[in-house]
C-alpha cells in the first residue's frame, strides 16, 4: 500500500489527506483493519474518467471523513470480483467493511462523495 498521506490536521484548518493507493489484497485488508468508513475506487490503467476523478477524490479525502482509497482492478482481480466490479470507475463506500454505497455509473462529483460519506458517518 502506498500513502503518502501527512498526519491529519488536529486543528480546524483542512487536512491535507490525499488517497491512499492499494496494490494488492493484503493493502485492502490492513485499510480495513485501520478504518472503519472507506471509500474504494476501482479503477484501470487508461480510463479517462478515471482520471478525471483524480482531483475529486483529492477533494473528498480532504473534507469527508474516512479514508479513500484507489485499486487498479486489473491488479487485484480477487478484489474486483470479489465487488462485481464491471466497469470502471466503480466506487463503493464500506462502513465496517461492509458495502453500503454503490456508485458505478461514470464520473461522480465531489459533493455526492462526501455526502454518502457523511451519511454513513453517523450511522
Amino acid at each position: 500500500m502506498t500513502d503518502s498521506t501527512p498526519p491529519e490536521s488536529t486543528g480546524n484548518g483542512p487536512t491535507t489527506r490525499s488517497p491512499v493507493q492499494l496494490t494488492d489484497g493484503t493493502d485492502y485488508d490492513e485499510l480495513l483493519a485501520t478504518h472503519d468508513l472507506v471509500l474504494l475506487e476501482f479503477v484501470t490503467s487508461g480510463c479517462g474518467i478515471c482520471a478525471s476523478m483524480e482531483p475529486v477524490l483529492g477533494v473528498v479525502a480532504r473534507s469527508a471523513p474516512g479514508v479513500v482509497a484507489t485499486v487498479n482492478a486489473g491488479h487485484v482481480p480477487d478484489l474486483t470480483a470479489e465487488f462485481d466490479v464491471r466497469s470502471v470507475p466503480t466506487l463503493v463506500v464500506l462502513r465496517d467493511g461492509e458495502a453500503v454505497a454503490r456508485f458505478d455509473d461514470g464520473f461522480q462529483q465531489a459533493d455526492t462523495l462526501v455526502d454518502a460519506l457523511e451519511t454513513h458517518a453517523v450511522q
